[in-house]
Order: structure tokens, then C-alpha cells, then sequence
């Protein structure tokens, strides 16, 4: 849980720093910050994309795994609706804590707890990084991972406010969560170049490229709703491999 808690330290740190930046910032600028952040991360998920097939073998079966994994997921979070809910727990945070009166303030108050919360949780480094830390002590991972994630709360919070900070929250459940759980997990991962690893890592890049479209306002993304995603890719992985398909 080391890492976690280093995580959670540095989004706060740089949510107060993006607070007080934000507000002597005017308002094209904070506009001109979020669309970088929208850029930088779909490029950072192009080539989180790319370096986890880079070893892999059969990639076209694995995109295939991971085609049906994202559909599947999606039709099962439409269902369940997670993004509501993620949505919902960030207004009920808002009328908790942040006692916004505008509807414009509430609304940018859930948008930065969603957001932060997807950026923050899906992707490669949380899944390996939370593993390394929980089965070996190892934070080095998660880490480096808290310094992007500083940076980035900064950019967030400059845009779009406190609910940002609020975002630990969801690190905490969903990061300490996995790195509490590894043990459970050790038999399956086999390596860094593991496929299990592979498929989840290029999911986590096409929702981060759904983050990044829903942040330049060119498509919003039910990201949340895609998160079952992460189960369905990896248990698809298992079930081929015990097929004997090969590069599984």
C-alpha cells in the first residue's frame, strides 16, 4: 500500500497547487491547459498501446480478445451503469464538501472527480505497479506513476477545480484495493510480457483515448460504463490459454 499512499500525496499536492494556479489563470488559458492534457493523453495511450504489443505474438487474436472484451464490457456497464454511479458519487461528494450553489460549479466539480478518477486508475502502471507493490513491497512502479499523476492533477485542477483532489478516493479503493489482492494474483501474471498483462494494457490505452476525446469535448465517452472491459480481456486471455491457442 506504500505506493498507493505516495499516489494520493501527490494528487493532492498538485490538486492545491492546480487551485491556486487555476485562479490567476484566465479562463482561455485554463481551456488551452485541459486541451494540452486531452493531447498528452492520447498520446500517452497510442504508446502504452503500442509498447504492450510490441513482444507480443498472434496480435491480431489478442485485438480480437480485446474488440470482444470492450463490447462485452461496455453492453455490461451500460447495463449496470457505472457511470452514472460514478457521476452521482461525485455530486453527493459536491453537496458534501464543496457546497457548490451553481449548477455550472457542480457540474464541473463531478467532471473533474470522473475524469481524475478514469486518468488516475485505468492503465497499465496501476494494474502492474499495484502488483508489484502488494506481492513484493516494491513502489518503484507506482512511484513514477505518482509523479505523472501529480503533474497531471495540477493540469486537472487548474481546469477543473477541487473535485479533482476528490479523486483519492477512488485511487484508494481502486489501486490499494488491487495491491491488497495481489496475492490472489501472483499465478497469473507470468511477466512483464505477459499476455493477460498485454490485453489489459491495451484496453486501459482505449479507454485513456476515450478520456482524452471526452477532455477535447470532440466525443463524450461513457468511459466508466467500458470498465468491466479490464475483467472480461484478461479472463478471455485465461480461457484461450488453457485452449492451447497459441501466443496465449
Amino acid at each position: 500500500m506504500t505506493g498507493t499512499l505516495i499516489n494520493i500525496i501527490t494528487v493532492l499536492v498538485g490538486t492545491a497547487m492546480g487551485m491556486l494556479l487555476g485562479n490567476r489563470l484566465p479562463a482561455r488559458i485554463r481551456e488551452t491547459v485541459l486541451d494540452g492534457l486531452g493531447l498528452s493523453t492520447i498520446a500517452y495511450a497510442i504508446l502504452s498501446l503500442v509498447d504492450g504489443m510490441s513482444q507480443q505474438a498472434n496480435v491480431p487474436a489478442k485485438f480480437i480478445v480485446v474488440l470482444l472484451a470492450v463490447l462485452t464490457g461496455g453492453i455490461v456497464g451500460e447495463w449496470i451503469n457505472i457511470d452514472a454511479a460514478l457521476s452521482r458519487f461525485g455530486g453527493w461528494l459536491e453537496r458534501k464538501f464543496a457546497r457548490s450553489d451553481e449548477a455550472a460549479g457542480a457540474a464541473r466539480f463531478v467532471r473533474g472527480y470522473v475524469a481524475a478518477s478514469l486518468v488516475f486508475c485505468v492503465g497499465p502502471m496501476t494494474i502492474l505497479g499495484s502488483i508489484s507493490d502488494g506481492l513484493r513491497g516494491d513502489f518503484a512502479l507506482l512511484s513514477i506513476k505518482s509523479t505523472l499523476d501529480g503533474f497531471a492533477a495540477l493540469a486537472f485542477a487548474a481546469s477543473l477545480g477541487i473535485g479533482v483532489g476528490f479523486s483519492v478516493i477512488t485511487i484508494l479503493l481502486f489501486q490499494g484495493g488491487i495491491s491488497l489482492g495481489a496475492g490472489l494474483l501472483q499465478n497469473v501474471f507470468s511477466g512483464p510480457a505477459d499476455p493477460v498483462l498485454a490485453v489489459l494494457s491495451a484496453i486501459g490505452a482505449l479507454l485513456i483515448i476515450g478520456i482524452g476525446l471526452s477532455l477535447l469535448e470532440i466525443k463524450r465517452v461513457r468511459v466508466a460504463n467500458f470498465l468491466p472491459a479490464l475483467l472480461a480481456g484478461p479472463l478471455g486471455v485465461l480461457v484461450l490459454r488453457a485452449l492451447g491457442v497459441a501466443g496465449f
